[in-house]
Protein backbone atom coordinates (compact mmCIF):
# COMPACT_ATOMS: atom_id res chain seq x y z
CA UNK A 1 0.00 0.00 0.00
CA UNK A 2 1.00 3.56 -0.63
CA UNK A 3 1.81 6.67 1.77
CA UNK A 4 -0.94 9.08 1.39
CA UNK A 5 -0.89 12.76 2.04
CA UNK A 6 -3.31 13.89 4.52
CA UNK A 7 -4.45 17.82 4.98
CA UNK A 8 -6.43 19.03 7.89
CA UNK A 9 -8.26 22.27 7.68
CA UNK A 10 -10.04 23.78 10.29
CA UNK A 11 -13.33 24.51 9.18
CA UNK A 12 -13.42 24.78 5.38
CA UNK A 13 -12.32 21.05 4.66
CA UNK A 14 -15.63 20.85 2.31
CA UNK A 15 -14.83 24.25 0.34
CA UNK A 16 -11.37 22.77 0.35
CA UNK A 17 -11.95 19.33 -1.47
CA UNK A 18 -14.64 20.53 -3.60
CA UNK A 19 -12.63 23.00 -5.29
CA UNK A 20 -9.75 20.59 -5.51
CA UNK A 21 -12.20 17.83 -6.74
CA UNK A 22 -12.99 20.90 -9.30
CA UNK A 23 -9.17 22.04 -10.35
CA UNK A 24 -8.27 17.87 -11.04
CA UNK A 25 -11.34 16.95 -12.57
CA UNK A 26 -11.58 14.08 -10.07
CA UNK A 27 -15.65 12.28 -9.23
CA UNK A 28 -17.08 14.29 -6.33
CA UNK A 29 -15.75 13.30 -3.18
CA UNK A 30 -17.69 11.37 -0.38
CA UNK A 31 -17.42 13.40 2.69
CA UNK A 32 -17.93 11.97 6.19
CA UNK A 33 -18.66 13.95 8.81
CA UNK A 34 -18.15 13.78 12.74
CA UNK A 35 -21.86 13.65 13.07
CA UNK A 36 -22.03 10.65 11.15
CA UNK A 37 -20.25 8.44 13.71
CA UNK A 38 -21.79 6.48 16.15
CA UNK A 39 -22.82 8.59 19.34
CA UNK A 40 -20.65 7.57 22.63
CA UNK A 41 -22.29 8.98 25.85
CA UNK A 42 -18.77 9.24 27.54
CA UNK A 43 -17.88 12.13 24.82
CA UNK A 44 -21.39 14.15 23.18
CA UNK A 45 -20.39 15.65 20.37
CA UNK A 46 -20.52 19.21 20.44
CA UNK A 47 -23.35 20.81 18.20
CA UNK A 48 -20.53 23.11 15.96
CA UNK A 49 -18.51 19.59 15.05
CA UNK A 50 -21.98 17.63 13.47
CA UNK A 51 -21.26 18.97 10.21
CA UNK A 52 -17.37 19.46 9.91
CA UNK A 53 -15.35 16.88 7.87
CA UNK A 54 -14.14 13.82 9.61
CA UNK A 55 -12.92 12.18 6.16
CA UNK A 56 -13.05 12.39 2.91
CA UNK A 57 -10.07 11.54 -0.07
CA UNK A 58 -9.71 12.44 -3.50
CA UNK A 59 -7.41 10.32 -6.03
CA UNK A 60 -5.81 13.31 -8.17
CA UNK A 61 -3.84 11.28 -11.09
CA UNK A 62 -3.18 8.11 -9.20
CA UNK A 63 -2.51 10.10 -5.64
CA UNK A 64 -5.03 9.54 -2.47
CA UNK A 65 -4.84 12.68 -0.67
CA UNK A 66 -6.92 13.02 2.30
CA UNK A 67 -8.94 15.77 3.95
CA UNK A 68 -10.30 16.53 7.31
CA UNK A 69 -11.07 19.35 9.56
CA UNK A 70 -9.62 19.76 12.70
CA UNK A 71 -12.16 18.59 15.78
CA UNK A 72 -13.57 22.48 17.60
CA UNK A 73 -11.07 23.14 20.30
CA UNK A 74 -8.14 21.28 18.78
CA UNK A 75 -5.16 23.29 17.57
CA UNK A 76 -4.76 23.87 13.83
CA UNK A 77 -1.42 25.79 12.97
CA UNK A 78 -1.24 26.39 9.46
CA UNK A 79 1.90 24.81 7.99
CA UNK A 80 1.57 22.25 10.40
CA UNK A 81 -1.40 20.51 9.17
CA UNK A 82 -0.61 17.56 7.38
CA UNK A 83 0.63 14.34 7.91
CA UNK A 84 1.28 11.07 6.34
CA UNK A 85 -1.04 8.26 6.31
CA UNK A 86 0.33 4.73 6.37
CA UNK A 87 -1.87 1.96 5.49
CA UNK A 88 -1.17 -1.52 5.97
CA UNK A 89 -3.62 -5.01 5.92
CA UNK A 90 -0.67 -6.81 7.79
CA UNK A 91 -0.86 -6.09 11.92
CA UNK A 92 2.47 -7.12 12.48
CA UNK A 93 4.15 -4.98 10.03
CA UNK A 94 1.65 -1.69 11.25
CA UNK A 95 2.87 -2.62 15.06
CA UNK A 96 6.13 -2.61 13.87
CA UNK A 97 6.42 0.75 11.87
CA UNK A 98 3.87 2.12 14.68
CA UNK A 99 6.82 1.15 17.37
CA UNK A 100 9.85 2.19 15.54
CA UNK A 101 7.88 5.75 14.84
CA UNK A 102 6.92 6.21 18.32
CA UNK A 103 11.08 5.58 19.23
CA UNK A 104 11.87 9.46 20.76
CA UNK A 105 8.74 10.71 19.50
CA UNK A 106 5.17 11.21 20.97
CA UNK A 107 2.13 9.03 20.33
CA UNK A 108 -1.33 11.35 19.48
CA UNK A 109 -3.43 7.93 20.04
CA UNK A 110 -2.25 5.05 20.82
CA UNK A 111 -2.52 1.84 18.33
CA UNK A 112 -6.92 0.93 19.10
CA UNK A 113 -9.56 -0.59 17.41
CA UNK A 114 -12.10 2.17 15.75
CA UNK A 115 -15.18 1.83 13.93
CA UNK A 116 -13.33 2.54 10.40
CA UNK A 117 -10.65 0.27 10.88
CA UNK A 118 -9.11 -2.84 13.45
CA UNK A 119 -6.11 -0.70 14.56
CA UNK A 120 -5.93 2.91 14.20
CA UNK A 121 -2.94 5.09 15.44
CA UNK A 122 -1.13 8.35 14.71
CA UNK A 123 2.24 9.34 15.94
CA UNK A 124 4.48 12.71 15.97
CA UNK A 125 7.79 11.27 15.19
CA UNK A 126 11.20 12.44 16.36
CA UNK A 127 11.48 14.67 13.25
CA UNK A 128 8.32 16.43 13.82
CA UNK A 129 6.43 14.69 11.01
CA UNK A 130 2.87 13.46 11.95
CA UNK A 131 1.69 10.20 11.05
CA UNK A 132 -1.63 8.19 10.94
CA UNK A 133 -1.56 4.17 11.00
CA UNK A 134 -4.53 2.46 9.65
CA UNK A 135 -4.87 -1.32 9.38
CA UNK A 136 -7.47 -1.71 6.29
CA UNK A 137 -9.73 -4.43 5.91
CA UNK A 138 -10.71 -6.07 2.85
CA UNK A 139 -13.97 -4.23 3.08
CA UNK A 140 -13.30 -1.17 4.18
CA UNK A 141 -9.88 0.70 2.81
CA UNK A 142 -10.41 4.58 3.88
Amino acid sequence: MAVDAYLTFNGNCREVVEFYAEVFGTEQPHIMTFGENPPNPEYPLPEEAKNLVMHTRLNIEGSTVMFSDTFPGSPFTVGNNISLAYHSFDTDKLQSVYNRLKEGGTVGMELQETFWAKLYGQVTDKFGIIWQLNLNNEETAY
